[in-house]
């Protein structure tokens, strides 16, 4: 993700973690353990859709530059990003 893409992704009050992908899913797992809770609050349930919904956009992001990444690589096994 790109430095202007996390910062915009940080504005709108969800860091997507550079690091990893398993942290982002660890991210949403949380955010699902919350709306699971029968007890949720609908303001809180939609706040926590919307960081759901940014952390799957981040990691999509993300998953898309890899993807790029892979289809990059050339016959002789060098790496041609882009």
């Amino acid at each position: 993700m790109s430095r202007n893409e996390n910062m915009e992704i940080e504005e709108l009050g969800t860091q997507v973690p550079e690091e990893s992908l398993e942290d982002i899913f660890k991210l949403i797992e949380d955010v699902i353990d919350k709306l699971e809770d029968p007890d949720i609050a609908i303001e809180d349930a939609f706040k926590e859709y919307e960081s759901g919904m940014k952390l799957l956009k981040g990691c999509n992001d993300k998953l898309d530059r890899i993807e790029k990444k892979v289809l990059a690589v050339s016959e002789n096994g060098e790496l041609n990003e882009f």
